[in-house]
């Protein structure tokens, strides 16, 4: 049986399953992997485990060796350059009196590049700043602006569910999120309630959405006018989970409709 294991780059970052080939390597080892940007260096947090078609891809990548003692030594070495090189953006940002907030700093594992990522709220003229941080660190130096939502990617932290942000964990993109599908669901529209660490309406919005939107395919809206034999009414609930709605009667009286078990209401709403 094919198996894989789980391989993160930064701490807190992203877990990216790779094939062990013909290692076996422990969880917290250090493998050497071929990625987009040349070799990088990561730590295993999943040790080997079958792999499941379902959410692997049918070809993975395989790792290409084991971490020597010496790459190691190199990883922690450039975790220090890294930490470095931060403070000292922080002071140039400072000095510049740049419009910016610093994010992360990602030095490549070859020493080839180092990026900086920033969040601001327009454009910013960096290229003083450019000019003191390749003066400073000899190398190639990428100043990237990336928005709120990655920023909470790569921070990392807890949302309200009182687990890890989806997407520091598994989501590999972000998609459209709307206020309708809130609606959709019955949730509360308060902004504290349906909102994410990162000010964003919560990803979460969506896993659901298309569920609910099935669900209510032949549910009346909330505020239609029905007639049933018990007299006249409008629709006042919904609960789109048990397959029913409310019904308030003109007389005050509320009556609880399930679709599954036919209805007298003489409309074009779902038959009881």
């Amino acid at each position: 049986m094919e198996k894989v294991i789980g391989i993160r780059f930064r701490k807190g970052g992203k877990v990216y399953h790779f094939d062990p080939g013909e290692y076996a390597p422990k969880k917290d080892d250090f493998v050497i992997v071929n990625t987009e940007q040349g070799f990088g260096l990561g730590q295993v947090v999943d040790p080997p485990f079958p792999k499941n078609p379902r959410l692997h891809p049918y070809e993975t990548k395989k790792i290409e060796r084991l971490a020597t003692e010496d790459e190691i030594r190199q990883h922690y070495g450039n975790l220090d350059i890294e930490a470095d090189a931060k403070g000292y953006c922080l002071e140039r940002i400072a000095a510049h009196e740049l419009p910016m907030n610093l994010v992360d700093v990602e030095y490549f594992f070859d020493g080839s590049k180092i990026i900086f990522y920033f969040t601001a709220d327009g454009r910013v003229d960096f290229r003083e700043l450019l000019k003191d941080l390749v003066r400073r660190l000899r190398t190639r130096v990428e100043l990237r602006q990336i928005g709120i939502r990655n920023q909470a990617k790569m921070v990392g932290g807890l949302g309200g569910c009182g687990r890890p942000l989806c997407c520091a964990t598994f989501l590999k993109n972000f998609h459209a999120v709307s206020i309708k599908m809130a609606k959709e669901q019955n949730l509360s529209l308060n902004p504290a309630k349906i909102s994410g660490a990162c000010g964003r309406l919560m990803c979460c919005l969506q896993y659901e959405h298309e569920t609910y939107k099935e669900l209510k395919r032949d549910m009346p809206k909330i505020g239609k006018k029905v007639e049933m034999e018990e007299g006249k009414g409008k629709v006042v609930r919904q609960n789109v989970m048990g397959r029913s709605y409310t019904v308030q009667l003109e007389d005050g009286r509320e009556i609880d409709i399930e679709l599954d078990k036919g209805s007298e209401c003489q409309c074009e709403c779902p038959k009881r």
